[in-house]
């Protein structure tokens, strides 16, 4: 069978390999048939029970059957999901047994990412991806947040921006809220119970979240703050504000360990809408490698609910 590159891109061209359903909610089909739910089927993956359903649900619409009955007591196979579980199986036996011998050529992905969003998000889910690829060489880059671009070449990049200023293929990963958050300490020292109360508080600042915003969302007609300590990288901030230096803005996503560890609270309800995002890009012509697409496809839908 030929293999060149010409072939390969003209096969992931054609209309039956569009057809074929991504590798995630192949993956999390089976894994719901095999552990009996998608409650533990989720925990295998290392993902949410709705994500497990989001994705099977997509697979279903794409393959126009229904593979599980769902009832008040749980979920189990169609027969048309019995006939369809076999022959995914049977995929996916003959892609274990037609992996790259480990003397031979492998696939290597290079993945430029920021700090905190490696640290705090992407780790916790890259051993799940790392099963389901373990012919891959991944290369994870740490980047500067600031920069404007990297100097590690990447495959495929993870930047925290407005989206204005990035090229080639573009996807938002999510929406962010951001609020006030502080260690417990501090807000009871300072007593801080109000937006007016927070704004007159130590205000820790980045370039990569301005106060602006929420003061808007709050009511407060204040200038972005001109005085206090500076960072560069988000997840800085939030262990600034753990370890009491002042009040942080912060998204709950990205500052859960924190949160679930009570080492920051919420200081208000009062939200805003972040002006920045977590965006993943990669060059168009990188988009058609599989593990460029694959690598995306996952890390969309991992962020998908």
């Amino acid at each position: 069978m030929d293999t060149s590159p010409a072939v390969a891109d003209a096969m992931t061209d054609s209309p039956l390999f569009r057809r074929v359903p991504p590798m995630h909610a192949l993956a999390a089909f089976e894994a719901a048939a095999r552990l009996g739910g998608f409650a533990p089927a989720a925990e295998e993956l290392c993902v949410t029970p709705s994500a497990v359903s989001h994705r099977i649900r997509q697979l279903e619409q794409q393959l126009a059957m229904q593979l599980f009955e769902r009832t008040p007591t749980g979920v189990r196979l169609t027969t048309a999901g019995r006939l369809y579980l076999a022959r995914v199986r049977e995929a996916f036996v003959s892609l274990a047994h037609s992996r790259p011998d480990a003397h031979g050529p492998r696939v290597r992905l290079r993945i430029s990412v920021p700090p905190t969003f490696a640290r705090q998000l992407l780790m916790p889910r890259l051993p799940a991806f790392m099963r389901q690829h373990d012919g891959l060489d991944l290369e994870v880059h740490v980047a500067n947040p600031v920069a404007v671009a990297t100097d590690e070449p990447a495959d495929v990049s993870i930047r925290w921006s407005t989206g204005n200023d990035l090229g080639g293929v573009v996807h938002r990963l999510f929406d962010e809220r951001i609020g006030p958050l502080a260690a417990p300490d501090l807000v009871a020292e300072l007593g801080l119970t109000s937006a007016a109360e927070v704004a007159a508080a130590p205000l820790l600042r980045t370039p990569l979240l301005p106060w602006t915003p929420w003061f808007q969302a709050a009511g407060l007609n204040l200038p972005e703050p001109e005085r206090g300590a500076v960072f560069n990288d988000l997840g800085l901030v939030l262990e600034a504000a753990g370890a009491g230096l002042g009040v942080a803005m912060g998204s709950r996503r990205l500052a859960a360990a924190w949160l679930d560890s009570g080492r920051l609270v919420p200081i208000t309800d009062i939200l805003a809408d972040s002006p920045h995002s977590y965006f993943v890009t990669c060059a168009h012509e990188a988009a058609a490698r599989p593990e460029v697409a694959g690598f995306i496809d996952w890390l969309r839908a991992g962020f998908a609910e």
